[in-house]
């Protein structure tokens, strides 16, 4: 099964089958409007705009596990979103990454990409998962890690052939 084989819906209710980003380095993020990282959307937005012609996509799956920081409803998350930054890359309607509610995508992502020590589950919001063109390599950023600090991966991942 293929790491992109999932259909999920956008936060404005649209279905999209993940399988479209094949062939493209992707970052996935768990995401959330009232968290203290919050405004790393800016640095998404800013790494997403320099490297989309190249091949980059970022997808943004908000998340109320952590803190209760994403309480709203997938309409308030899309006004916030709307009102607060200006994203163009996906966001999603929210999800669950940890426990038995999970999402498969989140699922198989923690099980490419292990945390420090092997440990599996997501500790809090915006961490991050690069996926090479081919969907076989993924690498894992903790939440402290600031978009902008990822250029150097993602660069290394666009160069690669699928």
């Amino acid at each position: 099964m293929s790491l992109l084989n999932f259909e999920i819906p956008l936060v404005t209710g649209e279905m999209k089958n993940l399988d479209e980003y094949s062939g493209k380095v992707v970052l996935a993020v768990n995401t959330a409007s009232k968290c203290g990282f919050t405004p790393q959307y800016e640095g998404l937005e800013e790494i997403y705009r320099m490297y989309k012609d190249q091949g980059f996509v970022v997808l943004a799956f908000p998340c109320n596990q952590f803190g209760a920081q994403e309480p709203g409803t997938e309409e308030e998350i899309h006004e916030f979103l709307s009102c607060n930054y200006t994203i163009t890359f996906p966001v999603f309607q929210k999800i669950d990454v940890n426990g038995a509610n999970q999402h498969p995508f989140f699922r198989a992502l923690k099980t490419m990409a292990p945390g420090t020590m092997g440990t599996k589950p997501i500790k809090w919001n915006f961490t991050k998962f690069l996926i090479s063109r081919d969907g076989t390599r993924v690498e894992r950023f903790a939440s402290s890690k600031d978009p902008e600090k990822l250029r150097t991966a993602i660069e290394r991942e666009l160069a690669k052939e699928a």
